[in-house]
């Protein structure tokens, strides 16, 4: 009786040593992106020329006006 149970405690004990290493899922982290803006958009360029535009309007009825 004492041999079956020091080999079912033997048994037992290998057991779970076993499962001590199991495989696990790698863990996969995401690397941040980073996105930079560019330095001129489409307003800021459109913006440039409406304000061109006023002043050349501006001109226009200043010298409309001085005659």
């Amino acid at each position: 009786m004492k041999k079956v149970i020091l080999a079912a405690t033997i048994v037992a004990a290998s057991a779970s040593a076993s499962l001590a290493g199991a495989y696990s899922d790698p863990v996969i982290e995401v690397a941040p992106v980073v996105v930079e803006e560019s330095s001129s958009s489409s307003m800021g360029s459109l913006g440039g020329s409406a304000a061109l535009l006023l002043l050349g309007a501006a001109a226009v009825a200043v010298a409309l006006n001085s005659n």
